[in-house]
């Protein structure tokens, strides 16, 4: 039999056809709109049946004993534990002092807001996303410039900028957009310093200095105001601040950045020329940009381009979201009065949003080690791997080792979980109903469907959340048996319900496609309209406008230590095959790509002596990993890629035992895990 569900192997959310024969999952395929023959294939979903029954999977609740080994309990056991500890430390040192950490395993739609409503209920702000070195710090980034985030229609476009993203990589269904698009005649335009397989096919590719991306865009916005290329009326009409954009602009011309940020004067003013000039045209931005302490304005900048050019909310630009009206379930008014989260010192990044909440990761380990702003005596650890995926791998294995009690929820065995007190057996995405991130966010409304029962004695996470809280004496506030049945609440204030959706496995619209809502509804900002220079940032004592304060430091970490650590060092690329730290564990995926490789320039290579396949060593002010080399002339001379993710796999090679949380950005709390200077040095047998 085939089913219609969205796969949750990674964040994309991919529609998907799943197949399953006697109550097995047998094969997975995404929707898309090419023929089956011409679609991109995702290697995770052709091995989707592979990850489900791993033997690598956790079958059973899972106890630490006093010797330090674990064994295998039941649910209740286990939950009673787990209770047991948060009351604990609530009594003794308050509800704030137990924290929730999530990953992005489990979704940020339903699976995000479940979480929230179960700390807050219990007393705790600390319920603490990854955000600050994802895509929410961008998401802030938009919203403080018109109002949301915005989407690239790249399909539709005839120009489109790929910025610091590789759709290959990541978002198939993009890539096969982009593709589409470039061969109905797009031009397609790429910002990366490392030739990915899109900007080795793109018109232009821009291998840009890594972190230096605002001095693009703010010189890209100098020459489009310079050659008057920008969209006036729309400027008059719904936009504040421009003259003020204007004048710092006049900074930054071509001339001003193109020697520090590794390209030329011409290519700027190309770039600049062919964008503001082809309409419709998008931006497509990623991670790229996300991991740099400055993400904040830098994409705070591209938003800004984007409406200069007249490319905001028309087909084939980047449009804005059609919100679902979704009942907000966090109960943040719950919280009692005068709690602080530990996320205190970012209360714009906290409170953009009504349902983000807080999302600077780092302070869990600076409560944790520091005991600042407070101490935390307790971590839950929802589909996420710490240890691994977090800057500066030391310290944060330091901060879980010190923690009183620790509990983690996930599908594998991890470098995080190994330790903890108690371990939670989670089910996997074709094991459980939800509303994904995409469906609460933005129409179409579409349904994630149990397409095979969980596995072993594992639990969905919504059904983990919702007994926990039920143990915990909120029976009231999580009265709902089936997640049908919490999403049915959730969506009441919209009129679909889950048998709508199951009757619409393409998804539903609560209405159509618009273009150019601004003309009705103006922007979600407080004037109403896009801002160029914010009141808001200027009263909490911010820029009011990128860049009007100078560059500042170098984006790249420990650029003051570049003549003992030369090269800059990249984190890699997603590799498809797998998803951050997951599935290294399945053998089919690590054997259809390259392994655990640094890529370095022949020239460098030649320099120290460096030959294809060696064993080297990547050294930072922090640490030290090993990998192969890989002699490639993808990377620039003078800077290195290194892969991303095997430090589950491969405990010595863990990027982040390379990176630094030192140094954060003001404005959402971002640390530069994206580049770092560093050194090379071969390992000799």
């Amino acid at each position: 039999m085939i089913h219609d569900t969205i796969c949750r192997l990674c964040s994309s959310c991919c529609p998907i056809q799943a197949q399953v024969e006697d109550g097995r999952l047998v094969a997975a395929w995404r929707k898309s709109f090419l023929e089956p023959d011409q679609r991109l294939v995702c290697p995770k979903l052709r091995h989707a049946p592979d990850i489900v029954y791993s033997e690598q999977r956790l079958t059973s609740p899972l106890i630490r004993e006093a010797d330090g080994s674990f064994r295998e309990a039941g649910w209740d056991e286990a939950l009673d534990r787990v209770v047991a500890l948060m009351n604990r430390h609530k009594q003794a040192s308050g509800p704030q002092s137990v924290a929730w950490l999530r990953g992005m395993a489990a979704d940020w739609g339903a699976p995000w807001d479940y979480p929230n409503r179960l700390m807050h209920c219990f007393g705790s702000p600390n319920t603490i996303g990854n955000g600050s070195i994802c895509f929410v710090a961008r998401d802030f980034a938009h919203s403080y410039t018109y109002g949301s985030m915005a989407f690239p229609e790249a399909k539709n476009a005839k120009c489109i900028i790929v910025w610091g993203k590789n759709d290959g990589n990541t978002v198939l269904g993009a890539a096969e957009g982009i593709a589409h698009a470039q061969a109905n005649g797009a031009t397609l335009i790429v910002v990366d310093p490392v030739r990915t397989r899109l900007a080795a096919r793109a018109d232009i590719w821009l291998q840009i200095k890594p972190g230096h991306d605002a001095l693009l865009a703010m010189a890209m916005i100098h020459e489009i105001v310079a050659q008057g290329w920008y969209d006036t009326e729309f400027i008059e009409r719904y936009t504040l601040g421009f003259d003020t954009l204007k004048a710092v602009a006049a900074h930054y011309s071509p001339e001003a950045v193109a020697e520090a940020i590794w390209l030329t004067v011409e290519q700027i003013r190309e770039v600049a020329r062919i964008y503001a000039t082809t309409r419709p045209a998008s931006i497509v931005d990623g991670n790229g940009l996300d991991m740099h302490r400055e993400v904040f304005d830098s994409t705070r900048t591209v938003a800004m381009l984007r409406a200069i050019s007249g490319n905001l909310d028309i087909q084939g630009g980047d449009v804005l979201p059609q919100a679902v009206a979704v009942r907000n379930i966090q109960l943040k008014d719950r919280l009692p009065a005068g709690v602080e989260p530990i996320t205190r010192d970012y209360p714009l990044f906290n409170s953009f949003s009504e349902t983000w909440g807080n999302q600077v990761q780092g302070c869990v380990i600076n409560a944790l080690l520091d005991q600042d702003p407070y101490p935390l005596k307790m971590v839950v650890v929802q589909s996420a791997n710490p240890l691994v995926t977090m800057a500066d791998s030391a310290r944060t294995r330091e901060a879980f080792e010190a923690v009183e009690s620790l509990v983690v929820i996930d599908i594998f065995m991890t470098e995080t979980a190994r330790l903890a007190e108690v371990v939670l057996p989670a089910a996997s995405c074709f094991e459980k109903t939800q509303l994904n991130r995409s469906s609460i966010r933005n129409n179409p409304v579409i349904l994630q469907n149990e397409v095979i029962e969980p596995l072993h004695d594992s639990w969905p996470d919504w059904k983990i959340v919702f007994e926990l809280g039920r143990r915990l004496g909120f029976s009231e506030e999580f009265p709902w048996q089936s997640a049908e049945e919490a999403i049915n609440y959730q969506l009441e204030p919209t009129g679909i319900t889950v048998a709508s959706l199951r009757g619409n496995p393409n998804g539903l619209r609560l209405e159509e496609l618009r273009y150019k809502k601004y003309e009705q509804d103006g922007f979600s900002t407080p004037s109403g309209k896009v801002e160029f220079c914010s009141e808001r940032l200027a009263a909490g004592g911010f820029a009011a406008t990128p860049l009007e304060q100078g560059m500042g430091t170098s984006p790249i970490s420990f650029a003051d230590r570049a003549d003992e650590f030369p090269l800059i060092g990249i984190s890699g690329g997603r590799d498809t095959r797998f998803t951050n730290s997951q599935f290294f564990t399945i053998a089919k995926l690590r054997e259809k790509g390259p392994g655990c490789c640094v890529d370095l320039h022949p020239e460098d290579a030649t320099g120290l002596g460096i030959s294809q396949g060696d064993p080297v060593a990547i050294v930072t002010p922090k640490g030290k990993v090993e990998m192969e080399a890989r002699l490639s002339t993808v990377v620039r001379s003078g800077s290195i890629r290194l892969a991303w993710g095997w430090g589950d796999y491969r405990p010595q090679s863990g990027l982040n035992l390379l990176t630094e949380d030192e140094v954060r950005g003001a404005v959402t709390g971002t640390s530069t895990s994206r580049s770092f200077m560093c050194r090379l040095e071969p390992q000799r047998n």
